[in-house]
């Protein structure tokens, strides 16, 4: 990864400091449910404030068509000053004269929420006016909001063309912890990669099998894997008409020297739901009128030894439908001793994607890994090996 300029980079005292941040966090009556990206975004903020920069935090909420009251940042802002213990102001557009008189009467130091960007449709289009109109309410442009870093708008991407540009903490900490996952990674590297669908996954898988030694294939998608391969899948989720693309993956995992790692056998049931009654089969005995829910014991001690011949991990997706017990038995063993090889020093994990990051949680290990992204999008774009608009920009 080339170089990107950071706040190392710069002198922030006494400068008005347009810093994108995400703070699209859940809310229920008008309460964040879940401050970790306001957690997240913390140090880059104080960090700013402290060192006397003026802070005039942009961000979207939502997906609203224009102007709509259920999706203002003001309450999240109230939520942000909690986490900061410090006042965070807001005023109620993110251009023209009410942010242009907040931002004047701004102190040193002084941290300002401006009302989400999304409001002007102009935003999502990276609208050049729109862009103009917002650079001049800074002189510096910080990108900390990684999460966004995969839409080229006018507060992720297209500032970075009219101001100074720089990374802030948060996004600096995530490239980091991605170059050392694919950049340029300690080996062998060996990524688990599950979830239902292989189709929203082809780009990803293609990439991977270029980039890593091993390549775990676990949940709905190992199913479509298997059909391809002749394996009587029964009533399992499996997308049979991808079969080819499937043996096309395999075929350049060979030609790439990448080993496919797919289930010797399976946790089946017949009910999919939570405590149905369950067997493990090998994949020959699989009933046709059973549903493949998780990897089975042989498979499970498969993946533990690829994690421990391996110096780096990447994970993206679950490896079996880890929302109903006991079908997340295979995706929590294998987090915890994915975990316990991190904590060994044996291991660097990095972790992303919204089902990702939930399995970990509810395996307990998400604090225990190298790096977890929550990122979603951004992170799956960044393992298809597509650029970043809001990360180009940033390239020194």
């Amino acid at each position: 990864m080339k170089h990107f300029r950071t706040l190392d980079d710069v002198d922030v005292k006494g400068k008005r400091v347009l810093l994108r941040v995400d703070l699209n966090v859940p809310m229920e009556n008008g309460r964040v449910t879940d401050a970790t990206r306001l957690e997240r975004v913390a140090p880059t903020i104080t960090e700013i404030s402290s060192k006397g920069g003026k802070v005039i935090l942009l961000a979207h909420f939502g997906r609203p068509k224009g102007r709509d009251e259920k999706d203002s940042l003001r309450p999240v802002a109230a939520a942000l000053a909690d986490v900061i213990k410090k006042p965070v102001a807001f005023t109620e557009d993110c251009v023209g004269e009410p942010a242009a008189k907040a931002i004047a009467a701004m102190k040193d130091g002084d941290i300002l929420c401006l009302e989400n960007t999304r409001f002007h449709k102009e935003e999502e289009k990276n609208d050049p006016s729109f862009v103009a109109e917002l650079a001049k309410l800074g002189d510096i442009w910080v990108n900390d909001a990684f999460s966004a870093a995969h839409r080229a708008h006018a507060s992720t991407e297209g500032l970075g063309h009219k101001l100074p540009a720089y990374a802030g903490r948060t996004m600096q900490a995530e490239l980091d912890a991605l170059e050392k996952a694919l950049g340029s990674p300690a080996k062998p590297v060996i990524a688990i990669v599950g979830g239902a669908k292989v189709s929203s996954k082809i780009d990803l898988l293609e990439n991977l099998v270029t980039k890593v030694d091993a390549l775990v294939i676990g949940g709905g998608m190992a199913n479509t894997f298997l059909h391809a391969q002749g394996v009587q899948v029964g009533k399992s989720l499996a997308e049979k008409d991808l079969a080819d693309t499937a043996l096309r993956i395999m075929e350049k995992a060979e030609a790439s020297n990448c080993a496919i790692i797919l289930p010797v056998d399976a946790t089946i049931a017949y009910h999919f739901q939570a405590n149905a009654p369950s067997h493990a089969y090998g994949l020959d005995a699989i009933p046709a009128d059973s549903m493949i829910l998780d990897v089975g014991p042989q498979s499970t001690a498969r993946i533990h030894a690829a994690i421990d011949d391996a110096a780096t991990l990447v994970w993206n997706g679950p490896l079996g439908a880890f929302e109903l017990t006991p079908f997340d038995r295979g995706t929590m063993v294998a987090a915890k001793h994915a975990a316990e090889r991190t904590k060994a020093k044996k291991l660097i994990s990095v972790a992303g994607g919204g089902d990702t990051v939930a399995a970990l949680n509810q395996a307990g290990v998400a604090n225990q890994f190298s790096y977890v992204s929550t990122a979603g999008g951004a992170f799956l774009e960044w393992m298809e090996g597509k650029p970043l608009p809001g990360v180009e920009v940033l390239k020194a």
